[in-house]
């Protein structure tokens, strides 16, 4: 039995499929259904079953998924036995939600860059449902994203990186002229902008603009915050972020705070990785340097 036919096997569990596992392995699909046969073969049971377009697990596929993660886990602790933290090599991947990618980790991670400067950063700019699922997948080593979404229950471990306030701003000339989002039942004559319909502030805000009764004219979606900004201060709608992502432009009054009554005001990021995860000296090197640099855990700054 050979240890690149387990990888296929939890690479299909992860991708869905045959052909996604193959495209992802770079094999062939030929190649993955003759290494799945030969595990089946070897092990003397039927690993997969297909339903509708996908490939799920038998029961003897689901009882035999948790020996292989603890047996992938140990050859890569294999790999990183000998690996000192200052002259760590490797990769790491890392998903990071853009608020905290943009305001809180540049200067995190030049420091982990000079800590480790044989290491290859994987680093995307994701959203936090995205990352959950690359986490629960397997996907990535790291996620750094706010728990609001939730659905990960006992399958991650996770440590908080702060809580932080949101605000809804607008630029003072719609501040004095569209103050009032508390009153009930009405409608502003304003878009909101804001990131994609998965991100984790929308959803909040957008709930509140429901319970309230309370109707903007459009959304205006945009994926990156500083350029959402910049639209604000032109007058262009009102955005809800978190305070840390618009901290400078409220302290020059570019931007103004508007008055509203969302009943959970913070947000809480975490960092999280897989329970079955192999915590690697990158990746404890990476989640030390969140404590140590530029304040990451603090919520004021």
């Amino acid at each position: 039995m050979e240890l690149k036919y387990l990888n296929t096997f939890q690479t299909i569990v992860g991708e869905g499929s045959f052909s996604k596992a193959a495209e992802k392995l770079s094999y062939t699909q030929s190649t993955i259904t003759f290494q799945i046969g030969q595990l089946e073969q070897a092990l003397g049971a039927k690993l997969f079953e297909k339903l509708g377009r996908r490939m799920v697990l038998t029961k003897a596929g689901e009882q035999l998924l948790p020996y292989v993660r603890d047996v992938l886990g140990a050859v890569e602790k294999l790999q990183y036995f000998a690996c000192d933290l200052d002259q760590c090599q490797g990769e790491l991947r890392v998903g990071v939600a853009e608020s905290l990618l943009c305001y809180k980790l540049p200067e995190m991670l030049g420091e982990f860059y000079s800590r480790a400067p044989k290491a290859r950063l994987f680093l995307q700019s994701m959203n936090c449902y995205d990352i959950r699922d690359a986490l629960l997948k397997g996907d990535l080593d790291l996620g750094l994203f706010y728990d609001w979404v939730g659905g990960f229950g006992a399958q991650l471990t996770t440590m908080p990186l702060g809580s932080y306030p949101q605000v809804l701003v607008a630029s003072p000339a719609i501040g004095a002229r569209f103050g009032d989002f508390t009153t009930p039942d009405q409608t502003i004559p304003l878009p909101l902008i804001l990131n994609e319909r998965n991100s984790v502030f929308r959803k909040i805000f957008e709930e509140y603009l429901r319970q309230r009764s309370i109707r903007l004219d459009h959304t205006i979606e945009l994926w990156s915050i500083p350029t959402i900004k910049k639209l604000v201060q032109h007058d262009m709608g009102v955005s809800y972020l978190p305070r840390f992502t618009v901290e400078e432009e409220l302290a020059q009054g570019s931007l103004v705070a508007l008055a509203e009554e969302v009943p959970d005001r913070s947000i809480t990021a975490v960092c999280g990785y897989h329970k079955n995860k192999w915590v690697s000296p990158l990746m404890t090197l990476f989640m030390e340097l969140l404590h140590q640099v530029a304040g990451v855990l603090d919520g004021n700054k």
